[in-house]
């Protein structure tokens, strides 16, 4: 009949679409950040702001149905997990590659 998927599945694929994806653009901002010459503390800002814009859908899901809203609650926590690993290790990355 109805067929879920299990929430720590929900959040294990949105952690590491979200690392995946904030991981390759980071490291791909540091490379254009260092080629043009722009400060890498704005890079660091402009993700910041586009991981939280990133988890904005699953927030507006969670507060609009308080109820029944699990879903949207193990994606948003997925994706929070995913952008903040990626964003702390991806300098490190950068770092290693001689970008920053």
């Amino acid at each position: 009949m109805g067929e879920f998927i299990p929430d720590y599945l929900l959040r294990e694929q949105a952690a590491v679409g979200a690392l995946v994806l904030f991981g390759v653009l980071r490291i791909i901002g540091a490379a254009l950040a260092y080629e043009r010459g722009w400060r890498i503390a704005a890079i660091e800002k402009w993700f910041v702001v586009a991981a939280v814009i990133y988890c904005i859908p699953q927030l507006f899901d969670l507060l609009a149905h308080v109820y029944g809203a699990h879903a949207a609650a193990a994606e948003l926590e997925g994706k929070a997990a995913g952008c903040a690993i990626a964003l702390f290790c991806a300098p490190i990355l950068g770092h290693r590659l001689g970008l920053e």
